[in-house]
């Protein structure tokens, strides 16, 4: 018996680069070789000619001015920089940063670095059951010694949207600087930097259909300026903010994939949606004890998180041989511990050890969801009926 055809359901981990980005980035991995940092040579200036249009193609994608954007390695480094950025050149105005318990580890290590080197407090907000931040909570947290808020777009596990508009306002109005970790938003829903009150913003390209290795930090010029400290030294690369020789393949690529998902975001996001709620209601239908996670309706759309009561995650994924999906929990050393996002929720442990993460895509089609859908009604089925806890079971 021949093995079904594998299917990709993971694009929140990682995206496959699409063809277009790739032929963009080709030529500068064979004949256009130029260090961008050399403009004493056509080479160079060539490399550097083809950042400053990838940088106009990023900034084009928020709503920025090409002069905001700054190149890193991922979101990862752009959250660094932007947390421990600002902690560092206002150091003497205040000390106080506050996030959220269902950031990203990239936002939470961040702002635990800082202090435990004694250089912040922290103040990490609690979310609701539906995983959005209040921002009565917020308010609240706000001091005059408050530096920055770092609340992420969207969640990369349960997709949620905060409401970022007005967390961003709130922050205006106190005078604190306020950062977002957009890599999972950017390119699936609109975002505007000149109408949200957005001061720095991380993008990552991998997570848009571009090459890994490279992302981008919006760094707010106007009302408010936003200065930052670098945390890399040598060169004075990226207006002295990002040391280190421009990696211009994947720049370019970075650049053709936030040109693309500007283009074509509208059309895309409706379609992941309606094959996400085609897989929801498909699952709803025929299994019992099944659990969204996360609020409803804001969410990515291509975003559905479930929890499968009596079922083991792993156990499922394991079962699903072929589909590319995700457990949701993170496995930071030999022990699996239940996701930090969905315990925040307040789902019990069972339900957090059951969750699984289908991430949809470009490239997703309708028979893709609906083979998804059946081999997980067979596997959970199947699965239940070995498990001495559901009421059903042999």
């Amino acid at each position: 018996m021949s093995r079904p055809d594998p299917i990709y359901l993971d694009h929140h981990a990682t995206t496959p680069i699409d063809p277009r980005v790739l032929d963009a980035m080709m030529p500068y991995l064979r004949e256009k070789f130029g260090n961008a940092a050399s403009r004493e040579h056509a080479w160079g200036r060539e490399a550097a000619e083809a950042v400053e249009a990838a940088r106009a193609q990023v900034a084009a994608l928020i709503g920025a001015d090409e002069r905001e954007i700054v190149f890193t390695s991922g979101a990862t480094e752009s959250d660094n920089l932007a947390i421990k950025g600002v902690a560092e050149f206002h150091r003497e105005r205040g000390d106080h940063l506050v996030t959220a318990v269902t950031e990203h580890p990239a936002v939470l290590d961040s702002c635990a670095a800082l202090e435990r080197a004694g250089r912040a407090r922290v103040t990490r907000l609690p979310v609701d059951r539906e995983g959005l931040v209040s921002l009565d909570a917020l308010r609240k947290a706000l001091t005059d010694k408050t530096l920055l808020v770092s609340i992420m777009f969207a969640n990369n596990e349960i997709g949620v949207l905060q409401d970022i508009p007005a967390i961003g306002a709130l922050c205006r109005e106190r005078r604190v600087h306020f950062h977002t970790d957009a890599a999972q938003a950017a390119g699936k829903v609109p975002i505007d930097v000149a109408t949200m009150p957005i001061d720095l913003l991380s993008l990552s390209a991998h997570k848009m259909y571009g090459p890994k290795g490279v992302g981008a930090l919006y760094v707010r010029r106007r009302n408010p300026r936003v200065r930052l400290s670098p945390i890399l030294d040598g060169g004075g690369h990226e207006g002295g903010l990002r040391s280190g020789t421009l990696n211009v393949p994947a720049i370019v690529g970075f650049g053709e994939a936030c040109d693309l998902a500007r283009k074509e975001m509208g059309e895309e996001a409706a379609r992941l949606r309606t094959q996400r709620d085609r897989l929801w209601e498909g699952l709803k239908k025929d299994l019992d004890h099944v659990t969204l996670n996360g609020h409803a309706e804001r969410r990515l759309p291509g975003n559905l998180n479930v929890s499968f009561k009596y079922v083991e995650s792993e156990s499922l994924i394991l079962a699903l041989e072929g589909i590319a999906v995700s457990s949701g929990a993170a496995c930071t050393t030999a022990k699996v511990e239940p996701s930090h996002v969905l315990k925040a929720l307040g789902l019990p442990e069972d339900l957090a050890r059951s969750s699984v993460r289908f991430g949809l895509g470009r490239s997703t089609t309708p028979a893709e969801i609906d083979a998804v859908q059946k081999r997980v009604v067979d596997a959970v089925r199947k699965l239940r009926r070995m498990s001495p806890l559901y009421p059903g079971a042999r």
